[in-house]
């Protein structure tokens, strides 16, 4: 009698690969998760603050607007580069590719939009959106005289 050891961890990776069973099950695959950024929103007095995990990121890859929706749109997008000794290379598995992401945030009606904020550290992007003081939010507010 020949004894044969079953690897189950090779064969289940293997049918999670093959057939992507992660996604039939509704589950998240490490795919998506690393393409979502994970994100801390925090108030205080004077403004909100937006913190997204985003290693590997650069300013030059991220694009943040606002929309006529009133909407803080956040886009990253980073291309796998190709250099000249990938050429030579035979890949056995290759799991760098593209990244994209695009979140859409409605602000609060007392945000200045004017002036947001953002800068990336220590792939760390801070997104800073001050608030109107109650003094201006007054100033804002307006009376139509009718005629």
């Amino acid at each position: 009698m020949l004894v044969a050891r079953r690897n189950n961890d090779l064969m289940s990776t293997m049918f999670n690969e093959l057939l992507d069973w992660n996604r039939w099950n509704g589950l998240c695959t490490t795919e998506e998760q690393t393409t979502t950024p994970k994100m801390n929103v925090s108030e205080s007095e004077k403004d909100y603050r937006l913190e997204l995990c985003i290693p590997g990121m650069n300013k030059e890859d991220l694009t943040l607007s606002v929309d006529a929706d009133n909407n803080l749109v956040i886009e990253m997008q980073k291309k796998e580069e190709k250099k000249e000794e990938e050429d030579k290379r035979h890949y056995l598995r290759r799991e760098f590719s593209s990244v994209q992401f695009k979140q859409m945030l409605t602000l609060p009606e007392n945000v200045k939009k004017e002036d947001i904020g953002a800068k990336v550290e220590n792939g760390i992007l801070l997104v800073t959106l001050p608030k109107y003081t109650p003094e201006e939010q007054k100033q804002l507010a307006q009376t139509i005289t009718i005629e």
